[in-house]
């Protein structure tokens, strides 16, 4: 999929003025059929916390999630039809602005943000909580997608092809460590790889990048006691099974007592605290419980088929620009689909790696739709067959 192959040179550097009056359908009615599995799942693994509710948050409504969650994916719906009537080209003008703000929001993080469990990831805006990261996701990738479309000539050479871009990562990573937040540290790290990738650069770089890499994780494990713990405890989760490894266990006796075909939409018995963050980042392993490996590989089925839709999307772009920025997207969203499930499972440590449209978090469900709305709005460019 790099835009220097034999058909890409032949895109256009500005999307076409002329758009169809609608949007891919098949894109839109899988994502619906996502958000819709993921709310339910939402109330189904979310009402025994809400109901007991240690923290005096929910005052024991136990619905208390569920409403949230649909009031930000009624929301979410609403930005998403909006983001694809709104032009590619109007997302590239405003590509560094969106930059630049989303490095102001992560700034303002350590400062007056608001910490919990340990870190200081959220900004308080009201009532509610939002989470630069994921802005800062989006921001790599549309800023990312305009500086290729600028320097495509020259994206084989280090001052053009390397140094801007490593500006920008270097940037964002490190106020991300600040806070810290490693697991979307990893997350831009890959898509910001991903995105290069698609913009042509030599594969030498890579080579170094993948060296660098390992020469952070290194330092990580040293600097941070807490990673090199979540290492051990992934190594061996039972050897520690009431403490450090306690959620993955958890998880997987979750997963286990699924069986073939689950035990019923709302039968799980690991949600009733049990497993933690069994309506967040472990939603999957409660899927798993309740629907079982059937239903568990349907879900997967669908996130298989929405990745699958996007990158044909992005292969008929007529732009080179929506071509990046749909590509970016699909891929941003089957790299937290692969991390998510492989951390339910203990096939990598586990990081705070949310399921997009089944984990809990309004202001996360509200930019993920968004940004799946950026995909149907290059849709509309693409030619009809």
């Amino acid at each position: 999929m790099r835009y220097d192959s034999a058909r890409l040179t032949g895109l256009q550097d500005f999307p076409d003025t002329t758009r169809r009056p609608h949007f891919d359908g098949p894109f839109f009615t899988i994502t619906v059929l996502l958000l819709i599995a993921g709310v339910v799942m939402v109330l189904s693994a979310s009402y025994p916390r809400a109901w007991y509710d240690p923290g005096h948050v929910t005052g024991g409504n136990a619905a208390y999630y569920f409403v949230r969650q649909l009031v930000f994916a009624l929301l979410g719906l609403a930005a998403m039809l909006f983001a694809s009537r709104v032009p590619m080209a109007v997302y590239r003008r405003c590509a560094f602005a969106f930059l630049g703000f989303t490095l102001v929001l992560l700034m303002l993080v350590p400062v007056i943000g608001v910490k919990a469990n340990g870190s200081r990831r959220w900004l308080g805006v009201g009532g509610l909580t939002l989470q630069p990261s994921e802005l800062a996701k989006l921001a790599v990738i549309l800023s990312f997608s305009a500086l290729i479309c600028r320097y495509r000539a020259r994206m084989r050479t280090f001052r053009f092809g390397i140094l801007p871009f490593a500006g920008i990562l270097g940037a964002i990573i490190g106020l991300l460590v600040l806070e810290p937040h490693f697991s979307a540290s990893i997350i831009i790290l890959a898509i910001g790889a991903v995105m290069l990738f698609l913009g042509g650069v030599r594969l030498f770089w890579f080579v170094g990048a993948f060296g660098a890499a390992g020469t952070g994780i290194a330092l990580l494990l040293t600097l941070f006691p807490y990673a090199s713990s979540r290492i051990n405890s992934w190594r061996d989760p039972f050897g520690d099974s009431s403490d450090q490894g306690y959620q993955i266990v958890q998880s997987l006796y979750t997963i286990g007592s699924g069986g073939l075909s689950g035990l019923g939409l709302g039968g799980s018995r690991q949600k009733f605290l049990y497993l933690p963050e069994e309506h967040n980042d472990f939603i999957f392993s409660v899927v798993c419980e309740e629907l079982g490996f059937i239903g568990a590989a349907l879900i997967l089925c669908l996130f298989a088929l929405l990745i699958l839709r996007g990158y044909w999307i992005a292969m008929h772009c007529r732009d080179r620009f929506s071509f990046l920025v749909v590509g970016g997207v699909t891929s941003l969203l089957a790299i937290q689909v692969f991390l998510n499930v492989a951390v339910v499972t203990n096939l990598v440590p586990c990081t705070g790696i949310s399921l997009p449209m089944f984990s809990y978090g309004g202001t996360a469900l509200l930019i993920q739709l968004f940004e799946l709305g950026i995909v149907l709005s290059a849709s509309r460019d693409v030619p009809v067959h």
